[in-house]
């Protein structure tokens, strides 16, 4: 093996740039291709499908500038990302990065948060999907049909890593291709071109014939970020996968370049293609869902079940990628001693059998409360776990700022991808992180989501602050026994 330049993190095991750390067993099992489908298929999430209804219903067609203004967040934090695991793939992305750069309490804190939320959402996209599943087949009941595609998914995880990425490049590629052919078919309608079309094509008109651009006022713009933002969760998978790639470096700077278009295309462009074939308060949006309204305004036929599939896709695609990620921070959380030990034991395969078991049996408990306890306990979960996607956010924000003059001074010749305009643009991008946690605070609907995911980190972060203080301590006293 070549010499190469090692970054050692606090606790002496060393983090080897360019290649996941050869200490901890996984192995190299997702092709680029796999790297690429999950780059892109990572910020096509059901919420997309499901959730911009509510948007188009609260912004009108200003909803675009919300989706802008995250989109544009987004690229800048992946950017930030981008640049730490080009330098220095880990499974456990930045919260290893955190570790490293803020401390051991706040590598704890983001890892637990953030397999927290990944491990609600197993629970919301299960009960999603069974519920499409059990329309189709209404003989087996809907909590039968989240526990298969539970363990179908879980058995896909425990096979390999190659078996993940399998399934991921597949369910990613359905989203791609339908939301393309969605934009470009859309688009024709929108024209009047479109061979057969229902839609009289009104080009440009919707988007200010039914009350202007802003018919709910500019503040509608501040809500509908709030709306849209948790949609974009997930497109930050494809660093913790990196770890798992024949070429790491290369894969975290291509899903990096690519971010910006593949926002402008899937988000910006879909949705544009909505508010220009209806107008944005017509009631089918609200009805039927902004993407089948949309479907059958052009007159496609079986919009409804064609779109029920492809919704379906996106919550497997989901359910598999959530799983993928919480079990691999559970896996970096059990290798740096924050989590236990078992978790950081792999398999034959190089697979991490327990952070997997692990993760999906609190998704079965999940599962569970939301069929028995759907209005209180998963409730509370669900809205404990509602901000932290901002935290993760805000979090590698502070990391970059640290990590860029560690990695300059251990290793600069691998800073291959560049904050731009660092310090100032990652500085600009903690304060509009910041902002919006502090309206989602101003805002009813979102307020409670708010504060109990604020209790919930402060209490994480308190357990990792203490955790820190008796390592250290402890670390005294045996130096000074030595």
């Amino acid at each position: 093996m070549t010499s190469q330049t090692t970054l050692t993190k606090e606790g002496g095991e060393s983090l080897t740039p360019g290649q996941p750390p050869s200490s901890d067993g996984l192995k190299a099992g997702l092709k680029n291709r796999h790297l690429s489908m999950i780059a892109i298929g990572g910020v096509i999430g059901a919420g997309l499908f499901v959730g911009s209804a509510s948007g188009i219903a609260a912004a009108g067609p200003a909803i675009l500038v919300s989706y802008a203004l995250v989109g544009l967040l987004v690229v800048f934090v992946m950017r930030m990302l981008g640049e730490m695991a080009a330098a220095s793939p880990n499974s456990g992305s930045f919260s290893a990065y955190a570790d490293r750069a803020l401390g051991r309490w706040a590598g704890f804190s983001i890892g637990w948060l953030y397999w927290f939320f990944w491990v609600v959402v197993l629970a919301v996209e299960a009960t999603a999907g069974a519920v499409i599943l059990e329309s189709w087949i209404p003989a087996v009941p809907q909590w039968a049909w989240a526990l298969i595609v539970m363990v179908v998914l879980t058995a896909t995880n425990l096979a390999s890593v190659a078996s993940y990425g399998e399934f991921e490049f597949w369910f990613a590629g359905i989203k791609v291709v339908a939301i393309g052919a969605f934009v470009v078919i859309g688009l024709l309608a929108v024209f009047g071109v479109l061979p057969g079309s229902d839609n009289p094509g009104a080009g440009f008109a919707h988007l200010t014939d039914a009350g202007g651009f802003l018919p709910n006022g500019a503040g509608a713009i501040l809500t509908g970020v709030l709306m849209v933002v948790f949609s974009f969760m997930g497109s930050e998978i494809v660093t913790l996968a990196a770890g798992e790639s024949e070429d790491p470096r290369r894969a975290v700077t291509k899903a990096t370049n690519s971010v910006i278009w593949r926002i402008a295309v899937f988000y910006l462009g879909s949705i544009f293609v909505v508010l220009t074939l209806l107008p944005w308060n017509d009631k089918s949006i609200t009805e039927k869902g902004s993407y089948v309204a949309a479907l059958d305004s052009i007159g496609i036929p079986a919009a409804g079940q064609i779109m029920n599939v492809i919704v379906l896709t996106a919550v497997l695609s989901c359910l598999n990628s959530g799983l993928y990620t919480a079990s691999r921070m559970a896996f970096s959380l059990g290798e740096r001693g924050d989590a236990p030990k078992a978790f950081a034991k792999v398999n034959a395969k190089g697979v991490p059998t327990a952070a997997i078991l692990g993760s999906v049996v609190f998704g079965f408990v999940a599962v569970f409360f939301n069929y028995m306890w759907k209005d209180t306990v998963f409730l509370f979960l669900l809205n404990s776990s509602g901000a932290v996607a901002l935290f993760v956010w805000l979090v590698i924000c502070f990391t970059q700022l640290r990590m860029r003059g560690i990695l300059l001074r251990e290793a600069p010749e691998k800073v291959t991808v560049k904050m731009w305009l660092f310090p100032y643009l990652t500085w600009a991008t903690a304060a509009m992180i910041v902002f919006v946690l502090g309206y989602m605070l101003y805002d009813d609907a979102n307020r409670e989501v708010a504060l109990l995911s604020v209790l919930v980190a402060a209490i994480v972060v308190s357990i990792g602050v203490v955790l820190d203080v008796v390592r250290k301590r402890k670390a005294a006293a045996a130096s000074v026994s030595g």
